[in-house]
């Protein structure tokens, strides 16, 4: 009996270990959360007011690490590749996870087997602004133009396969008009070559674009979204300017390396749906023209799927290749 209630013993306090290591107890150290992009964007500026709300809620750091890098690429990898014990976890737009699957032709990691889908933390539309020279005040106006001048607008990207870039070719094939790709390294320079009026239009995030259109250097003309922004709430989507099709939204989401328990998958989804609801947290984001919602892991999974899908069709049909 005495060897019988010691192997009884051993199994109670093991499948207990087990139990706190897989949820219980987590975190009970620092968390590193990968951001896949230089400091200072629109995920970094996310992760870090959730990482903050993450930290002050569970009592450990969630420390952001930048590993920018071939579009979100290198980071992703590593992340990825990282201990599905729920200590690293990557923070990312979905340009990067749903994009780059079918822009590069090798890719370091599976995007949707690799990694497991937490949730959506926020996003934001695409805006489509124009150099106030050109004499396009609706989405319409602008097609005619496009139409009259074939091949002759030039509009900015921040670079090949962004955001910027995948928009503006979605709103080409929709509205089946010929205008002329300039890829920059980055928004900024982007930015300031369309209000310095060397190219005509641009797909650009909404918040960087608001006050330069409040300004009145740019003007905007739709947003690629269902419904439209509150931090723009005058400026029409794309469907109702007349093109159905050109939806695009920015969203930036939260995943672990597969493998990571469902405990602490459910538990990081419980912590981010209960950040997203605080007052501060959502004042921050809007100020910034990004609207906090969240889902869970298997609603954004089938975010993933739909998407890699659509921008699938999209790069194929553009024959958009990274440079």
């Amino acid at each position: 009996m005495r060897i019988v209630s010691k192997t009884l013993m051993a199994a109670v306090l093991l499948f207990s270990w087990a139990a706190t290591a897989s949820g219980q107890a987590y975190p009970s150290r620092s968390v590193r959360v990968i951001v896949p992009y230089a400091p200072g964007g629109g995920a970094d500026f996310v992760t870090r007011v959730f990482g903050k709300a993450w930290s002050d809620n569970l009592g450990q750091q969630f420390i952001v690490d930048n590993r920018a890098g071939a579009n979100g690429n290198i980071g992703s990898e590593l992340a990825a590749k990282s201990q599905p014990n729920g200590y690293t976890l990557l923070s990312v737009a979905n340009t990067t996870v749903t994009i780059n699957p079918s822009l590069y032709r090798q890719m370091p990691i599976d995007m949707l087997r690799d990694l497991a889908p937490v949730s959506i933390m926020a996003g934001q539309p695409n805006v489509l602004v124009v150099h106030p020279s050109l004499p396009a005040r609706t989405v319409k106006e602008l097609v005619a133009i496009a139409r009259a001048r074939p091949g002759q607008l030039d509009y900015a990207s921040a670079s090949t396969g962004s955001s910027s870039h995948i928009a503006a070719e979605l709103f080409r094939l929709v509205a089946k008009i010929s205008i002329t790709h300039v890829p920059y390294k980055g928004n900024g320079p982007a930015m300031a070559d369309l209000i310095g009026g060397q190219v005509q239009l641009m797909f650009n995030n909404l918040a960087p674009s608001v006050s330069q259109v409040k300004a009145g250097k740019l003007r905007a003309l739709a947003v690629t979204a269902e419904k439209r922004s509150a931090a723009a709430p005058d400026v029409p989507t794309m469907a109702e300017a007349g093109y159905a099709g050109v939806v695009f939204n920015l969203w930036v989401g939260l995943l672990a390396p597969a493998g990571t328990p469902v405990e602490i998958i459910a538990k990081l989804n419980a912590e981010t749906v209960k950040a997203a609801q605080l007052r501060e947290l959502r004042e921050r984001l809007l100020a910034e023209g990004t609207e906090p919602y969240t889902t869970s892991p298997s609603q954004m999974a089938d975010i993933l799927r739909k998407e890699t899908a659509q921008w699938a069709k999209v790069v194929k049909a553009a024959n958009i290749t990274p440079q």
